[in-house]
């Protein structure tokens, strides 16, 4: 199991400190959330705070939009040059051009379901993706509780990406904790995304390697 702690619970006043932690402490991706406050009600960060966290960040960046018009997020965050960059099914009209635009410079496609999108809904696009995001809380905020149902969800794209595209990775987002990684490694997931767990944890090392299964 990858694991990808989100810089949106870290300390921001002390936000270099923290990102060094997590690489140094055995994290496999920096997952950052860029809100833009009109897809979800919060706002967060945009490519002046990103650049440097990549700047101090020895791991590649996992970038997770959560905007509207994702084109012009893309070619801001693009120059960035993150590992991966997911964007919502539920704001993109044209997600397959988008996959294309992402690709072409270089970075990794990701989609997101939200956690009512279904993900049959994206059967069409697995074999274009490396990855898909999916929403175990409601987006927009850190700290919330795990929506047991992803599971299922989970399950079922499993079957999806084994057919179609085995190389695409399954990512979980929200409420992610030791009480239940080993149920989203039974489920298939393959990275999973941790904020509170991790930041908040007396021990970022020993939070990381119990996700690391």
């Amino acid at each position: 199991m990858l694991v990808a702690p989100s810089v949106l619970s870290a300390d921001f006043g002390n936000l270099q400190r923290d990102v060094e932690a997590i690489c140094n402490d055995g994290c496999d991706l920096v997952h950052v959330d860029v809100m833009d406050g009109h897809f979800v009600p919060n706002l967060t960060i945009g490519p002046v705070v990103v650049s440097a966290i990549a700047k101090c960040a020895t791991k590649p960046l996992d970038i997770h939009l959560m905007v509207e018009n994702n084109t012009f997020f893309v070619e801001l965050f693009a120059p960035l040059k993150p590992e991966y960059i997911s964007f919502h099914i539920e704001e993109e009209k044209h997600p397959h051009r988008l996959i294309q635009k992402i690709r072409s410079y270089g970075i990794k496609p990701a989609i997101v379901l939200n956690p009512h999108t279904p993900p049959e809904c994206i059967e069409y696009l697995l074999e274009d993706l490396d990855m898909v995001l999916l929403m175990s809380v409601n987006p927009g905020f850190g700290g919330q509780s795990f929506i047991p149902s992803v599971l299922k969800k989970a399950k079922k794209l499993n079957e999806l990406r084994n057919k179609i595209n085995p190389n695409c990775l399954i990512e979980v987002d929200g409420g992610v904790s030791d009480k239940n990684i080993h149920a989203l490694k039974d489920a298939g997931v393959d990275v999973v995304v941790a904020g509170s767990y991790v930041f908040k944890h007396a021990s970022k090392k020993k939070a990381i390697e119990s996700l690391q299964i």
